[in-house]
């Protein structure tokens, strides 16, 4: 199962967004700063890489199909940004080994982009994950925002996260949402397969954007667990006993929501104990993403106090 949004090449929703950003395009009028926000794995990622291959295909073979919203695999420019060679893209997330967007990553960039370019095309640099930026790559990177070099465009997905206003303000924002319905209609496309045979439709609730989903799917056929027929203590057993999520940091997340799940199928009014470690362990959760603390330690405690208490 493919998830990584540079090789899809249909966009199955976010039309409305597209459409905007095409005309400004069009009209050239884009914007050389925008901002993408909206839940992690709706598609922002996704929809940025068909904004940029609609501009960078323009004039070449094998264009970006506008009509049925689609990238050509063909394309020269595309084949390029898949290689890690096109000159007219740059890409910039968290590295596997780091929790943060470093500085020497917004330096490495700056390096970049004084670099002649090799044709009159726009320049494109992508910021995923901006919230994972730290406080020296946010300044360097405010830096380069102020006056980019001519012709380069910044496009930033935030993930519903805070973003400082100095950063904020200097992009167009654009909110991209997906309802339930539309995120359910994605994922059946992309398994070309019904999800109610493969879900229960109790976790739609918590999985209710397609990134999760497909992440939950792939964990599911990883590591055989009935998502049917689930059994949430079985499930979140087995994720922490096996230490899953050090195999795959996307895990994490779904460690959580199960968490959360797991004491609202629980908790009652009489239960006052467990409507305490609710609150214990949502606080905790909260801790552990803010200041980047080690989740293991949550994670056994919540197995010991909770799961085998």
């Amino acid at each position: 199962m493919n998830l990584n949004p540079l090789t899809q090449i249909n966009l199955f929703e976010h039309k409305e967004v597209f459409n905007q950003l095409y005309k400004l395009s069009k009209n050239d009028t884009l914007p050389n700063k925008i901002l993408l926000s909206g839940e992690k794995g709706i598609g922002k990622s996704t929809l940025a890489y068909h904004l940029i291959n609609l501009v960078l295909s323009e004039n070449e073979e094998h264009s970006y199909d506008f009509e049925k919203n689609k990238i050509n695999p063909g394309n020269k420019s595309y084949k390029l940004i898949l290689n890690k060679s096109n000159p007219n893209f740059y890409l910039i997330d968290v590295l596997e080994e780091k929790k943060n967007i470093d500085i020497n990553q917004i330096r490495e960039l700056i390096i970049n982009l004084n670099k002649s370019s090799f044709n009159n095309k726009k320049r494109f640099v992508l910021i995923d994950n901006i919230e994972l930026l730290n406080l020296n790559s946010i300044n360097a990177l405010l830096k380069i925002l102020e006056e980019p070099n001519e012709n380069i465009n910044f496009i930033l997905i935030n993930n519903n996260k805070r973003v400082l206003p100095t950063l904020k303000s200097r992009c167009l924002n654009f909110n991209v949402f997906l309802t339930k319905d539309q995120s359910i209609r994605i994922v059946n496309q992309l398994l070309n397969d019904d999800i109610n045979t493969i879900i229960n439709n109790k976790l739609f609730d918590y999985y209710a954007t397609p990134g999760k989903l497909l992440k939950l799917i792939k964990l599911s056929e990883e590591y055989d667990l009935d998502l049917v027929n689930f059994d949430l203590n079985t499930i979140l057993k087995t994720i922490i006993k096996d230490k899953i999520y050090k195999k795959d940091k996307s895990i994490i997340e779904i460690i959580y929501s199960f968490i959360e799940l797991y004491f609202r199928n629980n908790i009652s009014s009489k239960n006052i104990n467990l409507l305490k470690s609710y609150h214990y362990f949502l606080e905790k959760i909260n801790n552990t993403k803010t200041y980047n603390l080690d989740e293991e330690t949550l994670f056994m405690e919540f197995e010991d106090k909770i799961l085998n208490g």
